[in-house]
């Protein structure tokens, strides 16, 4: 079943209203007809299921059948800080960090990064991997759709989650995969409503000053074990390790 995402005040006590590219895409793209089910979500924790009862001038009407919670949800808010790498991984990491559950994601520019985005091409880029994370959240049906923030410097991704509960930054020279172990148990015993950051370096890791100023941050240098992996990699093993630990039975 298609899910969708609207505003507010596109619902009123019976009906919903789909517009815009959704509606060509429900219309012309899927060419949905009437009687069929989709499901609708404001980005709240209630979920709209709706049936399909006419096609009119540039909008789609629903009729609302149910309405019921949704726990869809990670019981942590995950932010992943993600530096910026080349070519279009980034688009891939940000499609399977939608799918695992991060609540948003941070460009991060750091010392290696090699990407240089003028303020066109910033532009063009946050459009395009917004709109990844959109399509993302619908195909895994979530009730929100994370935000691609604007790039950051590392250092202002530190100050930023100063006060967050658990900060974890994979590292390769990082030691003891029992002590990375504790920090995520200990992340799974006590994660609902808390802040996690998770910060991924880019293609030729973080540098020794990066990780210094982390630590003196408080935040957790962790192994994901003996192998190097690579930029894209990194970010979507830790989701799908807190994923999996964290999640809500």
């Amino acid at each position: 079943m298609y899910k969708f995402f609207v505003e507010e005040n596109a619902i009123n006590e019976s009906e919903i209203r789909i517009v815009g590219e959704d509606y060509n895409h429900i219309a012309n793209v899927l060419r949905m007809r009437l009687g069929e089910e989709v499901l609708v979500s404001t980005g709240n924790d209630r979920e709209y299921l709706c049936e399909i009862f006419a096609f009119l001038d540039e909008s789609v009407a629903l009729r609302i059948v149910d309405v019921y919670a949704s726990n869809r949800e990670l019981p942590a808010r995950i932010s992943l800080y993600q530096a910026l790498p080349k070519g279009d991984k980034m688009e891939t990491i940000i499609q399977k960090a939608v799918e695992l559950g991060v609540h948003r994601i941070v460009p991060v520019v750091t010392d290696r990064v090699i990407v240089k985005l003028d303020d066109k091409k910033k532009a063009k880029k946050l459009a395009r991997w917004n709109a990844i994370s959109e399509a993302a959240a619908k195909q895994s049906k979530r009730d929100y759709v994370p935000e691609v923030l604007d790039p950051i410097g590392f250092k202002n991704a530190v100050k930023e989650v100063s006060d967050y509960d658990y900060k974890l930054i994979p590292y390769e020279n990082a030691k003891g995969i029992e002590g990375s172990r504790e920090i995520i148990a200990k992340i799974k015993s006590d994660s609902d409503n808390k802040d996690i950051a998770v910060f991924i370096g880019p293609e030729g890791g973080f540098s020794e000053s990066e990780i210094e100023m982390a630590g003196a941050s408080g935040i957790n240098a962790i192994t994901l074990g003996h192998r190097i992996l690579r930029t894209e990699t990194a970010g979507i093993t830790v989701l799908s390790i807190l994923m999996f630990m964290i999640d809500r039975d």
